[in-house]
């Protein structure tokens, strides 16, 4: 049973203040005073439409938090948690709101409990395989590695409203790469501001402690994230911070001697460290507006700045984003996220095959040469997990488009990842290619046979040289893939597909070469998502789909279809 809060409201005038500054009753517009023992969660009651109002947290006078939240004014769309734990037992607390109308409905409809499915939203659209934030919203993958069986998905999360803003550090766990556990928020905006992207290393190398610094012990997870807070002046100062964690990533004490990297550009961030076993060294690349930065260090603190990359190569439509690098073989992969300049608009994933020698990376393709890792809207911030057993580069991609990722017709939670993916290498005309194949943990989910789609399922098809696919439902709405070996090209049509109002970039056909023929293609339905591979891996196109219910007819032409049920 729910327990409402009682709650004394003192009307009083605005001020803006920092963290660890001392605040009145009389700074609040209206402060609440939380009683004790009546549940962990503060249940903060949402209006998207609401201009953003201020929350915080005050411990026995002190500011202990402060986040933007939409706190509904007219009505209440969902509900978030403030999870009050943290704060609880430590002195008087209360929970002050700036910003927001005294008559808002949010103040009649606030409740205190314990139960974390308070209020949960049965959404249509909610994915049945994929990964989700539970509430909230999620963007870029981050920090991504496997330890002990356990592989850890940090993100980009607003746990405030399903709207992007107040970044922190999302954290799920699993041991098949399919089905996720929520750990909660693993990290928080601190002084240095609102945690950006980032990467996570498991320390297996012995490492310099500095003087007065923390030191970093074998077998630790050390997190290198962007920390991004405002300035006086408009924009915002972006700069590299690291923490650890003793226990397997679970949590972080930040390093007292943050931030480790700073610089003057605009668009600094994204950090992706890894151990160079060539060099006997950790490097670094990170995104600066649109080139790459590589740098190296001993210990992960100190960093030489070696070479940059991306003059006159690839696309540079848009700012260059969440970088990773990695070898394949004998190659190097370099995979840079881009937006907007997307094949089809907004954000995309190119990437570069090369050398790298610890310190420069060198391109093997053309400058003009650009190259997609999926031909879909809707795949973005790719990146891989670090320390992968058996040598495999798997990764995951926010499934989204920043066109319009804040304007999907989802509600308490906003964006899914892609399905794990594993990478490789092929050749085709002479240029060497990033070859994408589901990871082979999707076949753990494969179900009976069944005759018709299902909303969570994959059809594998055998295809000639001419096949049209097309998916539907009763209400006329429809996805409609072609293959053709003469032109050597796929294509998905989702102009018919469902909702496509929320957006007019949403609509749309997007194409993908096959680089020669291809004998056999894999589809993956989950309610509002298809993920379309070629089995052989060279070719993916991911595109979101909001259909008013679930298609449930194929028909096929020049080819055979058979589906299987996802067991989740």
């Amino acid at each position: 049973m729910m327990k409402r809060c009682l709650m004394t409201m003192v009307a009083v005038m605005t001020l803006t203040m920092g963290w660890g500054q001392v605040v009145t009753p009389q700074a609040c517009e209206q402060s609440i005073v939380m009683p004790k023992e009546t549940g962990r969660y503060l249940w903060l009651p949402i209006e998207e439409k609401a201009p953003e109002g201020k929350v915080q947290v005050i411990v026995s006078g002190m500011l202990q938090m402060e986040q933007n939240v939409r706190m509904a004014r007219e009505q209440v769309d969902y509900y978030v948690a403030l999870d009050l734990q943290p704060y609880q037992g430590k002195g008087e607390l209360r929970v002050c709101v700036q910003n927001v109308p005294t008559g808002s409905v949010c103040y009649k409809k606030l409740a205190q409990n314990d139960d974390a499915d308070f209020a949960l939203i049965d959404e249509k659209f909610r994915p049945l395989y994929h990964h989700t934030p539970k509430r909230g919203w999620m963007n870029d993958p981050n920090g991504m590695f496997y330890k002990d069986g356990v592989w850890n998905l940090y993100y980009q999360y607003n746990p405030y409203g399903s709207m992007w803003g107040n970044m922190h550090w999302g954290h799920s766990t699993s041991t098949d790469l399919i089905h996720w556990k929520d750990e909660g928020v693993a990290l928080a905006p601190d002084v240095w501001g609102t945690m950006f992207s980032g990467s996570c290393v498991v320390r297996t190398q012995s490492a310099q402690s500095g003087q007065r610094t923390q030191s970093i012990q074998d077998g630790d997870v050390v997190a290198m994230y962007t920390a991004s807070r405002p300035t006086p002046f408009g924009g915002d100062v972006q700069a590299q911070c690291i923490a650890f964690s003793n226990d397997g990533g679970r949590t972080f004490t930040k390093y007292e001697g943050n931030p480790v990297l700073t610089a003057e550009d605009k668009d600094f961030r994204d950090p992706r460290p890894f151990w160079n076993e060539d060099i006997k060294a950790w490097n670094l690349i990170l995104a600066v507006g649109q080139e790459m930065r590589i740098y190296s260090s001993s210990d992960l603190k100190e960093w030489k700045d070696e070479s940059r990359f991306g003059l006159g190569y690839g696309n540079h439509d848009g700012v260059w984003e969440c970088p990773d690098l990695f070898k394949i073989d004998n190659k190097w992969v370099l995979i840079c996220n881009i937006n907007p300049g997307g094949p089809f608009g907004g954000s995309a994933t190119q990437y570069f095959v090369g050398q790298f020698d610890g310190h420069k990376f060198t391109c093997e393709s053309k400058p003009e040469v650009t190259k997609w890792m999926d031909y879909g809207k809707d795949h973005y911030a790719t990146v891989s997990f670090y320390n992968a057993p058996d040598n495999r580069r798997t990764v995951l991609a926010w499934m989204s488009n920043w066109q319009y990722a804040n304007q999907v017709p989802t509600m308490q939670f906003r964006s899914a990842n892609s399905i794990p993916r594993d990478l490789g290498l092929f050749t085709y005309n002479g240029e060497t290619y990033v070859s994408v194949v589901p990871s082979k943990e999707m076949l753990a989910v494969r179900g009976a046979k069944v005759k018709q789609p299902t909303e969570a399922c994959e059809i594998v098809i055998d295809v000639k040289k001419q096949t049209e696919i097309v998916l539907s439902n009763a209400k006329g709405e429809q996805v409609t893939m072609t293959y053709d070996a003469t032109k050597q090209t796929f294509t998905m049509d989702r102009t018919k597909s469902g909702d496509v109002t929320f957006s007019a970039d949403f609509p749309c056909t997007t194409e993908a070469p096959t680089y020669g023929t291809i004998k056999q293609l894999r589809l993956f339905i989950d309610r509002c998502s298809i993920e379309a591979f070629d089995a052989e891996g060279k070719m993916a196109m991911t595109n979101l789909v909001f259909p008013s219910e679930p298609y449930n007819t194929i028909k096929v032409k020049g080819g055979k279809a058979t589906i299987y049920q996802i067991e989740k």
